[in-house]
C-alpha cells in the first residue's frame, strides 16, 4: 500500500488574474501562494512522510519545500502540468471566444482531445501520471509521501482512478495548495480519504 498527501501549488499571478491557464509557463507563486503553502507546513508539521515529490515547475517546487521544510524534492516530468496548447495564458472566457467547438469537444471528450488543440490529450496525461504513481507504489510500499502538482493533471487522474468518465473530472475541484489524502492498495485500487483538507 502507498499513502499519499496530494497537493495542489499556491497561488501563482496567472490564478489571481481571472484563473487563466498556466500549463507549462513555469510563474512561481503569489504572496498569497506562499502564504498557503504555510498553512499547509503547520498542518503537515507532526505527520510522518519517506518522500517528497514535485512536478518540475517553480510553483509546484517551491510549494513543496515549503510545505514539508524539506529541500529535498525530488522532481518528476510525469507530474508536470497538462501542456494546454493554444489555451496557455488565456481565460476560458477568452478561447472559448476564439473557438467554441475545441472547448465544447474537451469538455465532451478530454480523452481523446486535445487542449487547446495543439496540447495534450487527457489519455495521455493519464498515462504518465498514472505511470509515476505505480512506480510509486512499487518504490514506497508501505511509505507515505508528498506529492505537489497542479489542479489539471491532479483532477484527471483522480477521475481516473475513481472510475469517473473523463468528461466529468471538472467535478473535482482541488484548491491552490489544499490537502488530498489517498490510498493506493497493492493493486493500484484507490480509497480517497480527505480532498481540500
Amino acid at each position: 500500500m502507498l499513502s499519499v498527501f496530494l497537493l495542489r501549488h499556491g497561488e501563482t499571478p496567472y490564478n489571481a488574474d481571472g484563473n487563466r491557464y498556466c500549463g507549462r509557463t513555469d510563474a512561481s507563486l503569489t504572496s498569497k501562494g506562499v502564504k498557503q503553502a504555510v498553512k499547509v507546513y503547520h498542518q503537515l508539521k507532526d505527520e510522518k512522510f519517506d518522500a517528497v515529490y514535485s512536478s518540475p515547475l517553480r510553483r509546484a517546487c517551491f510549494t513543496a519545500q515549503i510545505a514539508t521544510g524539506s529541500q529535498q524534492v525530488q522532481t518528476d516530468e510525469r507530474i508536470t502540468e497538462v501542456y494546454f496548447g493554444n489555451w496557455e495564458g488565456k481565460t476560458k472566457e477568452e478561447f472559448i471566444d476564439e473557438d467554441k467547438s475545441l472547448w465544447d469537444a474537451w469538455i465532451h471528450d478530454p480523452g481523446n482531445t486535445k487542449a487547446g488543440g495543439t496540447g495534450e490529450t487527457g489519455m495521455e496525461i493519464i498515462e504518465r501520471v498514472n505511470a509515476f504513481f505505480n512506480e510509486m507504489l512499487q518504490k514506497h510500499a508501505n511509505e507515505t509521501i508528498v506529492v505537489v502538482g497542479h489542479n489539471g493533471i491532479n483532477r484527471l487522474y483522480m477521475a481516473y482512478k475513481l472510475g469517473m468518465e473523463l468528461k466529468n473530472y471538472r467535478r473535482i475541484f482541488q484548491e491552490n495548495a489544499a490537502i488530498t489524502f489517498f490510498e493506493l492498495d497493492d493493486t493500484g485500487e484507490i480509497t480517497l480519504k480527505k480532498l481540500n483538507a
